[in-house]
Formats: structure tokens, sequence, C-alpha cells
């Protein structure tokens, strides 16, 4: 398994001014699916930060998306470590495949493969 991308995720209810702030720092809008915003450095697009309002079908707003390149493999490396998986294996209408896991600390890392 290989980690592609490791993401922070925000959550916030000032989207707008969050993606204006992180702009001043070069980031510009890769993705916008209106509850989440994906900003990236045009010159290292795997330098990101997402900020989002909520999370559109997982029952909480993760800490951090980890993109794998075998989502399938990851889910079962971690269930069979015993973690606590917060939100199930499922593919999504935006093209993904990602389920919730939490960590030792308590965050939520959203484990994903674009499909």
């Amino acid at each position: 398994m290989t980690v592609r991308r490791v993401v922070p995720n925000i959550q916030s209810e000032a989207v707008q001014e969050s993606q204006e702030f992180y702009g001043l720092l070069g980031l510009e809008e890769v993705m916008n699916h209106g509850w989440i915003v994906t900003l990236a450095s045009p010159s290292v697009p795997t330098g990101q930060v997402s900020v989002m309002t909520g999370d559109r079908t997982a029952p909480v707003v993760p800490d951090m998306s980890v993109e794998v390149d075998d989502v399938d493999a990851a889910y079962a490396v971690m269930r069979d470590s015993g973690a606590e998986i917060v939100h199930p294996l499922q593919d999504e209408e935006w093209g993904v495949r990602r389920f919730f896991v939490r960590d030792p600390n308590g965050r939520v890392v959203n484990v994903l493969s674009h499909r």
C-alpha cells in the first residue's frame, strides 16, 4: 500500500474566508462540492488543505484525509488491527471509495482512493 497524499481537514462555517486566507499563501481551489473545498499549491499539487462545513455522508468531520493506492487493503489492515472504524468502507458518488478510522489520539482519519 502506498500513500499518495495527506490532507488536513478544517471544519469551518467560514469557508469563503478560509479560502481567501489560504489563497494569500498561494493555495488555489482544486475541488469544491459546496460542503468541502480543497485548496492546493500550484507548484506542488499534493500540498493541500480542505475546509469543510460538514461531511455529506458520514456522521463526523474527519481531521485529516489520507489517500492510498488501495483503500480495500488499508481497510483490511485497520479492521484486522482492531482499530475503531467510524464510517464504513463505501463508494461515494463523487468518485472516491473511503472509510473513516479513529487514531490512538482520538482523531478521525478519512482513508480513501479515487476510483
